[in-house]
């Protein structure tokens, strides 16, 4: 395959991804979280907050389609000026996303009707905030609101963490949905905000663990060569030497993800069945096939 058409299917890959993120994320925020009124921080939680608000005041609160994209088109557009173009394609094709099913998921009657009961809306709207976030980070986007008012704020001042000014811009939303929705909704909101972290701190990491392999085979490049085609990784051959037997040999190393290990043995049996292989757990993994330190 070539580099065009390697690049093109990647690309379609990411927005396959940021598509089904969008959504589940659309259905935690419509189905769960907006209902009951729990403002979990993000344009998300702003938008939340301020149907709320203007229903109460003009009798029609402002859809959270609007809201959403009326707050990240800005942001956008000093992304874009910050630092380039390229940056903030993606996070715009998330945005326009997430505003569409938002406003899309509206028109149906909701599939779970909850009530009033807060502990069902903060887990479940959690977890799916949490899948959603996670599905558009592994792609290569972002949902925009808290973390990109972040990004920019540091450009200017780098001395300032990312997760302490998102941590301060959400506690900020949070507060001003807890003048609207009270102290006993913005508590099931933290709760939902956690397991929104945890799951989406398991999907991202889940991207970087892998297994490292040392194979030893006097079919050495036989083996290789397999890996390479059949399970599409690279691998390095190593000079090494058994102090037992005082021979010469070659050690192939290889990094797979966890789900190809099972592959890699048949490919490597299928070969030598007397092949010795050990694998162990890697914690993490940057490059290609895996992730790079611009997506981290």
């Amino acid at each position: 395959m070539n580099k065009k058409k390697k690049k093109g299917m990647s690309f379609l890959n990411s927005l396959i991804g940021i598509y089904v993120g969008t959504m589940i994320l659309g259905m935690g925020i419509v189905w769960f979280l907006s209902p009951v009124g729990l403002v979990t921080g993000g344009v998300s939680g702003l938008a939340i907050a301020i149907e709320a608000t203007t229903k109460k005041i003009f009798g029609f609160g402002i859809p959270l389609w609007a809201t959403t994209l009326a707050c990240n088109i800005p942001l956008f557009i000093i992304s874009v000026y910050q630092r380039g173009f390229s940056y903030g394609r993606n996070s715009m094709i998330s945005v326009g996303l997430l505003s569409l099913h938002l406003w899309f998921l509206r028109l149906f009657v909701n599939p779970f009707p909850i009530g009033e009961d807060l502990f069902i809306a903060g887990v479940f709207g959690g977890v799916f905030l949490g899948v959603g976030i996670g599905l558009v980070l592994r792609s290569g986007g972002t949902t925009g609101g808290s973390d990109m008012l972040a990004m920019i704020i540091r450009y200017k001042n780098p001395r300032f963490p990312i997760n302490r000014l998102m941590l301060i811009i959400d506690g900020l939303i949070i507060g001003f949905g807890m003048t609207i929705f009270g102290v006993y909704n913005s508590l099931y909101a933290i709760v939902s905000v956690y397991i929104t972290s945890k799951v989406i701190g398991g999907m991202i990491d889940g991207m970087k663990f892998g297994r490292a392999a040392f194979i030893i085979s006097p079919k050495w490049e036989e083996i290789s060569l397999a890996i390479m085609k059949e399970i599409d990784r690279g691998n390095t051959a190593i000079p090494g030497k058994g102090m037992y037997t005082k021979e010469d040999r070659m050690l192939l190393y290889v990094v797979v993800a966890p789900k190809q290990v099972q592959k890699l043995r048949e490919v490597v049996y299928a070969i030598d069945p007397d092949a010795f292989i050990t694998i162990a757990e890697v914690k993490e993994v940057l490059g290609e096939g895996f992730m790079n330190m611009v997506e981290i």
